[in-house]
């Protein structure tokens, strides 16, 4: 991700609609490990905005960032004060069996092949680990939205699931998200594109974001209730590796 979108993600990440709902939703996962001493891996941590919700859902997790970016890192160590790595998801430099739970939102769709991260993923998870991740759905779904986030490919649910139980994991929970706003981001990305296009990574107002995050709210709830979503922009999935 290029620097200024960067910048833009550290000043939004903490007020804006979609950041609330993916943190809310990632977190709903890890609440077995909840009075635990987990340590827990931020693959991908961008600005810390997620280090910042997992270290405020749980004080006695003990919370690591990794993040290709030395600019994300920079960010993400002034915000959340946790220890952060410069590295890939491809080659992620921890030891084996680390880590109780690894959260990715946002990241397995800027690289080539999501299979090596996943790998990656089960090599330094203990067993019975959890793995919780978000990723841009439907490659038919392409805008300029993914071209200035460094996109290289939106997943299908099912895709995944079967990359995920190659790598050695048993999927606990696999939905879509984002769906009621779909359409609306739909339109907004294929249909009224604006002319000097900037990522959607950026204040609403108020009216909008409130709407936008009381339509999370709704799909958080059937989340809750174990109640999957059949479309939508993201591809939401927790699993737990074997072994």
């Amino acid at each position: 991700m290029q620097a200024d979108e960067l910048q833009k993600l550290a000043e939004v990440e903490d007020s804006m609609w979609y950041f609330k709902a993916l943190n809310r939703r990632i977190l709903l996962p890890l609440a077995e490990l909840i009075n635990t001493e987990a340590c827990i891996l931020d693959a991908g941590c961008g600005t810390g905005g997620l280090i910042k919700a997992l270290q405020s859902y749980e004080q006695k997790w003990n919370v690591n960032g990794l993040d290709y970016s030395p600019v994300a890192c920079a960010f993400a160590q002034s915000k959340s004060c946790a220890p952060i790595k410069q590295g890939s998801i491809e080659e992620i430099p921890f030891h084996d069996k680390q880590f109780d739970a690894v959260v990715c939102a946002d990241i397995i769709s800027q690289i080539e092949d999501g299979s090596i991260a996943l790998g990656e993923f089960a090599r330094i998870l203990k067993p019975g680990g959890i793995l919780v991740f978000n990723v841009a759905a439907y490659q038919w779904a392409w805008s300029y939205h993914d071209d200035i986030n460094d996109t290289r490919h939106r997943f299908r649910r099912s895709e995944l699931v079967a990359l995920l139980i190659k790598a050695g994991f048993k999927v606990t929970l696999s939905s879509y998200a984002n769906m009621f706003i779909f359409p609306l981001i739909l339109a907004q990305r294929k249909i009224f594109t604006p002319a000097n296009p900037t990522s959607d990574v950026k204040p609403f107002h108020p009216l909008v974001d409130s709407f936008c995050g009381s339509m999370a709210s709704l799909e958080y709830m059937a989340l809750c209730k174990h109640i999957t979503l059949p479309v939508g922009n993201s591809v939401f999935i927790a699993a737990r590796r074997l072994g």
